[in-house]
């Protein structure tokens, strides 16, 4: 059996100990299985590692302040800064997740505790002061609840505040719209998005303004993309008929046409010139006591409004296409090939997820909305998380909900972990399919090396998930 007779030399007289824990580490994984193994695994090390630095601790206090900076949990290898996973990482990162602990159970004190025994109890006083801030930092789960009161939730005055200031950012466009562009078929436009959904996190600084579209139903028709050339499952085609007997200019819209579809390009581009070509912001700003200009460079139409001296809020400009079937199409380009699928709609599952997600939490009380919120903080503070969107984790999180019945408040920390898991897994496959629709596969606008950056960085935070929030506490907002 290894470990029994390791060669020692070069290292003071342990009594055994160290030789002892080589032997229980090498043979754990023949009594308690993968999954036991590594749980004591991560504990023995602690405890290891510790008794090491405590009998060949320099005489030198500087020596000692150079080289025992870094702590058992935070591994040389895990760098603060992602890095490219090749072909034979990515099997590893496979085969590795099997062994890795599942439950937050294995970083509790508790369970430390019980596989130390009373070997650490009569270590040294610096190791008994590195085993008790060890023990302060291995409870996710309540790491997670303190994250969760101090960086998640938004008070809610700021909400309040916020919401005020986008209230009136679109009563002042409507107002703008109805006078300049009497005869433009607009339904009534409204504010959405997480802000309005209590889904919000970090800080109130994001809306969307829904701008519905009226198109005549016998003049347009809807395409999924996966039935057309581009086989783009979750964008659509909005194509013009019946131009025989009702020829260009009998829709209002057919000025925005480009090859026979409309184009959500050339309606974001009429919008673009209204509104932040024509409205005189300043003007309004000044009667609103806001700063209001357009976002330059935008994907999509945005407004930034600083409402307060260090608070800002940004609006998106949304035109929006409702099919006969409720199929709900936005005008925000695909972000890999927006030239290359300029004529694509993007299909919208926002509303519906977040009502199931909702609905499954009032069933069992769950804690699906929790985890939700913490995991999207956690990508909004962390820059190398930042391509992870609410969408994605939404829909991790119900395709979790469908195999895992355990959503209490007190599984927190294990539906946490299992999430990051899941993460990894659909990283490493290359797909994420939407709750909602299989065929929509929510990584297709990831570049391969966003895919393997991400899966690092969440590989990485398998061994340490508190992790994920010291980093996030230390890195301020984004918008």
């Amino acid at each position: 059996m290894a470990g029994v007779n390791g060669d020692r030399k070069g290292k003071k007289d342990d009594n055994g100990i160290g030789t002892a824990i080589d032997f229980m580490l090498s043979n754990a994984k023949l009594v308690l299985g993968v999954g036991g193994a590594a749980m004591l695994g991560i504990a023995t090390l602690a405890v290891k590692r510790m008794y090491d630095r405590a009998i060949s601790a320099p005489t030198s206090p500087t020596k000692m302040e150079q080289t025992g900076k870094r702590s058992w949990e935070e591994p040389a290898w895990m760098g603060s800064s992602p890095r490219v996973l090749n072909h034979d990482m990515k099997s590893t990162v496979s085969r590795s997740l099997q062994s890795l602990p599942t439950s937050s159970h294995a970083f509790e004190p508790d369970c430390l505790r019980r596989t130390v025994g009373r070997a650490a109890v009569r270590g040294s006083g610096a190791a008994q002061s590195d085993l008790l801030r060890a023990r302060m930092r291995l409870s996710l789960q309540e790491r997670l609840w303190e994250f969760y009161q101090n960086n998640v939730n938004i008070p809610t005055e700021e909400q309040a505040m916020a919401r005020r200031a986008a209230l009136d950012i679109c009563a002042e466009l409507r107002v703008f719209l109805h006078a300049k562009l009497p005869d433009m078929p607009l339904r009534e436009m409204y504010l959405s998005g997480s802000l309005y959904d209590d889904l919000q996190v970090v800080t109130a600084d994001h809306a969307q303004l829904m701008v519905p579209l009226i198109l005549e139903k016998n003049l347009w028709s809807s395409i999924p993309g996966e039935d057309t050339i581009m086989n783009v499952p979750g964008f659509w085609l909005v194509r013009r008929e019946n131009l025989e007997y009702f020829p260009r200019n009998s829709s209002y819209w057919d000025r925005c046409m480009v090859g026979g579809y409309l184009s959500p390009k050339s309606v974001l581009e009429v919008f673009d010139k209204l509104v932040a070509g024509s409205i005189n912001w300043p003007a309004i700003g000044s009667v609103l006591d806001y700063i209001i200009r357009p976002v330059v460079p935008s994907e999509t139409l945005t407004l930034e409004v600083q409402y307060e001296t260090d608070r800002k809020l940004y609006v998106d400009f949304l035109p929006l296409l409702v099919m006969e079937d409720g199929t709900s199409l936005i005008a925000k380009p695909h972000r890999l090939a927006a030239e290359r699928h300029e004529n694509l709609w993007r299909q919208s599952f926002r509303v519906a997820e977040t009502a199931r997600l909702r609905a499954l939490d009032q069933e069992d009380g769950g804690c699906r909305c929790t985890c939700l919120k913490v995991a999207k903080a956690v990508c909004k503070l962390n820059p190398a998380l930042n391509r992870l969107n609410a969408s994605q984790l939404t829909n991790t999180i119900l395709l979790l909900s469908e195999k895992e019945g355990d959503w209490t408040q007190e599984a927190l920390a294990d539906r946490f972990l299992q999430l990051l898991r899941a993460l990894v897994g659909h990283l490493e496959a290359g797909r994420l399919p939407c709750a909602l629709s299989p065929k929509v596969n929510l990584f297709c606008e990831l570049t391969e090396q966003e895919v393997d950056e991400l899966g690092y960085t969440l590989y990485c935070a398998l061994s340490d998930p508190a992790g994920l929030l010291r980093t996030g506490v230390a890195q301020p907002p984004h918008p």
